[in-house]
């Protein structure tokens, strides 16, 4: 028996959870990760989904995962390759083997390891007996067969007996970490509230699965990750669509103008849009439109009306939107955009994460049609950023396009809550009633914001539109001079925003031998392989971009002080062809993937090593 069993204690952890769609790996992996932020890890997830609705049963495609990586110290990504996998099915082993580490637990349902499964997953041998295995602590547990003897007291049918496995996984994994039960018992008390019978068979089968593990001679050994040192304050796991909504909230709080979000359902934003939907006592308005076009024309209506607008997409809803862009340009209104960029062209590879759409964030647009361009970099900033990005298109009466990705908008990680009084003021540029002065292209003559008048206020009627403006007045005008004036203005007020925004800074010395170059979600990894290789004497450094147009004022300064410069992201180079643009005078080299996959720290060290070899 394992009742003694041995415990050891870990700095991290990787834990990989993966089966079919069904299987419920998702619902497992958060369920662990929640328990994991209670106990003061800290943490960080990627989920990972099959593209197709409902990809073929036990193939390689239809397979799910979910990896956390928890810590005692600071975490910054989901970590490279697992210490523990779950594969619920050959496919699932077969299509994490190379992301496991040597020597790895591997946890799998045996009921499912079979001729049939085997030949669903392209296995020609038995992988339990042709030796891949070796040197693996592989726990061969009757998942299935346990589970649904568990619920037949509850006469469930197969189906849905079979969906509570996920909890016999949860519970092996409760007992293997050390986990309390109670927390994950909690847990399906609140998933399940309002059908008792799913609840009390969910908790039966996670303590079956937790019992079992304890009595089992293939676990002897039990981990212990202790709750992180350096967190104080008041956290919870968050994820970035979650965050994104959030900030959205906080800037409607903070600037005194109601939140309006028109939005069309696309994969991987839709959840902001059902985030904020669920926010109505907060007074949030959502629009579910019936395509992204009157999604956000609508956000353009409501910022007309004095609401902070929003719209929010993926990458080929960002193309649809364009012309509407151009008409917030134009009227000069303030609108947040917010694109979680994933896989293309086209659907592409939608449930993937990618870093293609900053071209058309910058210039996806007809005419001269300048805004603001930001990215997020982690699931829990994307509230600080969409703050600031509410705060800049207000304050500076314009668009903005805020970048996030699938990796961080289904990703999570702890989320320090702050207090909504401490977040920057945002100063709304209200015109005063019966102003006689006012005209609608009137400035502010330091950051050539228009002024905002909210219909019905006396004496302030006016009227704006998609036609090119006089210079002031704002009637139509077809004024040649005047139309060079006009863009010439809108242009200037979107690089005066470089006067509003924070210096870009430096991880690491000003003058090392090489300058790692990154922007929005590739983040963490970068963070963490230039923090290793710091740590082993390497001499670089790390500067990371959220503020892309205009870029910060100091980016110049940054960039000449070392021998070379990598600019690293998830495209064939579009943030280096910018860069490059804007700041020609200085030789980038790249590193680029474009696999639906984010960075692995293992490859960005290889790759920061040759290059410094080469100096």
């Amino acid at each position: 028996m394992a009742k003694n069993a041995k415990v050891i204690e870990l700095d991290e952890v990787v834990v990989k959870f993966a089966g079919d769609s069904g299987d419920g790996m998702q619902l497992t992996g958060s369920q662990f990760s929640d328990t994991s932020a209670f106990i003061g890890n800290d943490l960080s997830t990627f989920p990972d989904y099959p593209s197709e609705i409902r990809a073929p049963g036990g193939t390689i495609a239809g397979v799910s995962g979910f990896q956390v990586h928890i810590g005692q110290k600071e975490v910054h990504s989901p970590g490279d390759q697992a210490d523990v996998l779950v594969a619920m099915n050959p496919a699932a082993l077969k299509a994490n083997m190379r992301w496991i580490k040597d020597g790895a637990t591997i946890i799998i349902d045996i009921d499912n390891f079979d001729n049939k499964h085997y030949k669903k997953a392209g296995y020609v041998e038995d992988p339990l007996g042709d030796g891949s295995l070796e040197g693996y602590n592989v726990v061969k547990a009757p998942i299935t067969h346990l589970t649904r003897s568990t619920v037949k007291e509850f006469g469930l049918d197969i189906k849905t007996a079979d969906k509570t496995k996920n909890q016999f996984v949860a519970g092996l994994l409760y007992w293997l970490f050390n986990r309390d039960i109670k927390i994950g018992e909690n847990f399906l008390k609140r998933k399940f509230k309002n059908k008792q019978m799913l609840v009390d068979a969910n908790i039966k089968v996670l303590r079956e699965g937790y019992n079992y593990a304890e009595t089992i001679e293939a676990m002897t050994t039990t981990f212990m990750v202790n709750p992180a040192k350096k967190k104080k304050g008041l956290f919870r796991n968050i994820t970035g669509n979650q965050a994104t909504a959030w900030g959205l909230i906080a800037a409607s709080e903070r600037s005194g103008r109601p939140l309006f979000l028109g939005s069309y359902p696309i994969t991987p934003a839709t959840e902001i849009l059902q985030e904020l939907a669920s926010r109505k006592h907060l007074g949030v308005k959502t629009f579910q439109a019936e395509d992204e076009i009157a999604g956000i024309s609508a956000a353009i209506g409501a910022s007309y009306a004095g609401h902070l607008a929003a719209t929010s997409t993926s990458g080929p809803g960002l193309a649809l939107k364009g012309e509407s862009i151009g008409l917030a340009v134009m009227t000069e209104l303030p609108l947040v955009i917010i694109n979680v960029q994933r896989g293309g062209p086209s659907t592409g590879l939608p449930t993937k994460t990618e870093q293609a759409d900053l071209m058309q964030a910058l210039y996806g647009r007809s005419g001269e049609s300048p805004v603001v361009v930001m990215a997020a970099s982690t699931p829990a900033d994307c509230f600080h950023y969409t703050y600031m990005a509410a705060k800049i298109a207000i304050e500076h009466m314009t668009p903005v396009i805020l970048l996030t990705d699938g990796y961080l908008a289904n990703g999570s990680e702890l989320w320090h809550i702050p207090d909504v009084n401490d977040l920057p003021d945002i100063k709304v540029p209200y015109v005063k009633e019966n102003d006689p002065d006012y005209k609608p292209y009137y400035r502010d003559p330091e950051s050539l914001a228009r002024f905002w008048a909210m219909p019905g206020q006396e004496g302030l009627r006016h009227k704006v539109g998609g036609l090119e403006k006089e210079d002031i007045s704002g009637d139509i005008s077809h004024d040649p001079l005047n139309h060079h004036v006009m863009v010439e203005l809108r242009e200037a007020k979107v690089e005066k925003v470089v006067d509003y925004i924070p210096e870009l800074e430096i991880l690491g010395k000003n003058d090392a031998d090489l300058l790692v170059i990154g922007w929005g979600g590739s983040y963490g990894t970068l963070l963490t392989a230039v923090e290793e290789l710091q740590e082993e004497g390497v001499s670089l450094s790390l500067a990371h971009f959220n503020y892309i147009r205009p870029l910060p004022k100091n980016t110049a300064d940054v960039l000449k002080g070392f021998k070379k410069r990598v600019v690293c992201e998830q495209n064939l180079g579009q943030f280096a062809d910018y860069i490059t643009m804007k700041h020609p005078q200085f030789e980038y080299q790249r590193f680029n993937k474009v696999q639906g996959l984010p960075f692995m720290i293992s490859e960005l060290k290889l790759k920061f090593k040759e290059l410094l070899e080469e100096i």
